[in-house]
């Protein structure tokens, strides 16, 4: 009888698994093509902005910029970022993602292009304002579409494969900008990345719809993206996320260390070709290598932290000890201006964006541990504002160091302590087995 009955239950569990998989093959996959659209559009957001890093030393010879001039024309970009980063949300509610898009790439795609045409520093900064104010828009456009189009079981995933086209362009800018530039000159490296925004749109208009008005849809998906009860959408004020002190310790977080990894972006061209002699010929690899071991920091920084909740630790407690592990793995990047071997300095760089990855998969993860569903996206929000804000005091740091010094040595040993600092807001800031409520 046990058998018989050991037999039923199989029988069972593979029939469920069975009418499992053929509703979810009479569902469909429609969906997943919009979220390839938004990789798409990630990647060239990033190829756009890293061609001034690449190009960076060659630009800084051509036009004999001070250290402390191109430290303006990447403030401006940043600045630009942070007011787009606090004014974005409010328009793409308006005005829709599938309009709010194609401005968004229009105008950061013109802006890339117009690289071409400037030929001092104030109008270098000009395009750079320009990018970044179009270049903001793209995140919180992704995250909306991805509410829109995904039920909350597969958000998480679909916004993790968007997101990790900001890698993926990472990787890609060092090996085509160099080729373009090499072959046709600088200005044609901008012109050309920035017709990728074009092409883009060739998909992105006649594809997308919201899916209540999408033809494209079988009813079966439309019914299945739509399941959830409807969110809320309200916007909550900042200076209710204030009153808090997790807010205060998260946002201090965020504006110690968002400027390294902004530092890496638009500085690590001009420190191996100035610290490495690396030029336009021969700086793809180093840079792929650095950017291809970040990305698996995203996964393993996600995963440790799963691990300690996995095995009963409180959610908060585990980030923050992982962020703890990655902050003592930024410290020897103290070292990396004093080697003259390049392999060192390019594995103690790639061990410092690995740990940053790692920590910014936990860093957000915080927000929606701790915060009401209803702030999180507020809360994100005021925090890039923080981190965005610290890349522009950081950027004209570096400028001025650079210029007054000469030298990396000390921007690297700001870098090596700056998640510590974070870590230990995080410890003064934001207690364990707390959550707030915010209405």
């Amino acid at each position: 009888m046990k058998e018989k009955a050991g037999e039923t239950e199989e029988k069972e569990v593979a029939g469920f698994k069975s009418a499992t998989s053929a509703i979810k093959e009479k569902v469909g996959r429609h969906r997943w093509w919009v979220v390839a659209l938004l990789f798409a559009a990630t990647t060239i957001n990033y190829i756009d902005r890293q061609v001034m890093g690449i190009l960076a030393p060659e630009l800084q010879a051509t036009f004999n910029w001070s250290e402390a001039d191109y430290g303006f024309i990447i403030m401006s970009f940043q600045a630009a970022y942070a007011i787009g980063l606090i004014s974005m949300g409010g328009l793409l509610d308006k005005i829709g993602t599938k309009l709010g898009y194609i401005v968004a790439v229009i105008v950061w795609s013109i802006a890339c292009m117009f690289h071409a045409a400037a030929s001092s520093v104030s109008t270098f900064s000009l395009a750079r304002f320009a990018l970044g104010i179009g270049e903001s828009a793209n995140f919180p456009a992704a995250v909306k579409t991805v509410a829109e189009w995904f039920p909350k079981r597969e958000r998480a995933l679909a916004t993790g494969v968007f997101n990790s086209g900001a890698n993926i362009g990472a990787i890609v800018a060092p090996l085509i900008v160099p080729f373009i530039a090499l072959k046709w000159g600088w200005q044609w490296a901008f012109i050309i990345t920035g017709t990728f925004g074009f092409v883009w749109l060739l998909f992105w208009i006649p594809f997308y719809q919201r899916p209540e008005k999408s033809t494209r849809l079988k009813h079966a998906e439309r019914s299945y993206i739509l399941q959830d009860k409807e969110e809320t959408t309200q916007h909550l004020p900042w200076r209710k996320m204030l009153a808090h002190r997790q807010t205060l310790g998260i946002c201090l977080a965020r504006f110690v260390t968002d400027p390294i990894w902004w530092f890496f972006l638009y500085w690590l061209p001009k420190f191996l070709y100035s610290n490495h002699g690396i030029d336009l010929t021969n700086i793809g690899l180093p840079i792929v290598i650095i950017y291809l071991v970040s990305d698996g920091g995203s996964i393993i920084g996600g995963w440790v932290s799963s691990y300690y909740v996995r095995k009963g630790k409180d959610p908060v407690a585990a980030r923050k000890l992982t962020i703890f592990m990655m902050a003592l793995l930024v410290v020897p990047v103290f070292f990396t201006s004093f080697t003259s071997n390049l392999w060192v300095a390019v594995a103690l760089i790639a061990m410092a964006t690995f740990a940053h990855q790692g920590y910014a998969a936990n860093i957000y993860t915080i927000v929606s541990d701790i915060y009401p569903k209803n702030a999180v996206g507020s809360m994100v929000g005021l925090a890039g504002f923080a981190g965005a804000l610290g890349g522009v005091v950081f950027s004209a740091a570096v400028g001025l160091i650079l210029e007054a010094t000469g030298s990396y040595y000390i921007i690297f040993g700001i870098a090596s302590g700056s998640y510590l600092v974070c870590w230990l807001s995080l410890k003064l800031f934001v207690p364990d087995n707390k959550s707030i409520q915010i209405t």
